[in-house]
């Protein structure tokens, strides 16, 4: 039984059905549960519609019988970020050395079309959310969550210009830099994922 609320599945099948009316071949979303609390880092954890235009260019691949990635999934190639172009996403920047082209952007002309879209699936998720949070208050969330550590909150990807990424509770972010062993810069949560997610 799914324990997702029935508005935020509805939701979702509606955005992918937004997105459908532009990429025809874009097969069916069979659950659109599925993708909540799915987590990859390869394609991010935060549901959102970039996350899920994203998870769009995985379905026209395979309906085209492209090989988008390797690695087990995590290396989004270059053929990816073709079909993740025509969809209307952008990736600014050179590929990640294990994740490839996996972190795309919606691009201006995309957010636009898909506005209205983007605000009904914003508005479900934020239900979503307040529901969850609500039940999560009545059950056990072990013993970090008791001792107040941040081990139970939910973590997002937060991004360094040199490509690297770690998953990190908001929270924790906002209380000071996390600092980049490799360049020194301090990670971010990209402006997409806060923005549309």
């Amino acid at each position: 039984m799914s324990t997702t609320p029935p508005v935020l599945a509805a939701e979702l099948a509606q955005a992918w059905a937004d997105i459908q009316r532009y990429h025809p071949e874009l097969p069916d979303l069979a659950a659109p549960e599925s993708l909540i609390g799915e987590s990859s880092s390869a394609c991010g954890a935060e549901l959102s519609f970039e996350r899920l235009l994203h998870e769009a260019v995985h379905g026209i691949a395979a309906a085209r019988g492209v090989r988008d990635t390797s690695r087990a999934g995590r290396y989004h190639n270059r053929r990816f970020l073709a079909i993740a172009e025509e969809l209307g996403l952008d990736h600014a920047e050179e590929p990640h050395p294990s994740s490839g082209f996996s972190l795309v952007a919606l691009n201006p002309e995309a957010k636009r079309r898909y506005r209205p879209t983007i605000e009904r699936l914003q508005r479900a998720l934020k239900a979503h959310t307040v529901a969850t949070a609500a039940d999560t208050k009545r059950s056990f969330r072990g013993p970090a969550a008791r001792h107040g550590s941040s081990g139970g909150g939910v973590r997002v990807k937060a991004v360094c210009d040199c490509g690297r990424n770690v998953r990190v509770v908001p929270s924790v972010l906002a209380q000071a830099p996390i600092v980049c062993g490799g360049c020194g810069k301090p990670f971010r949560i990209p402006e997409a994922a806060v923005a549309v997610g």
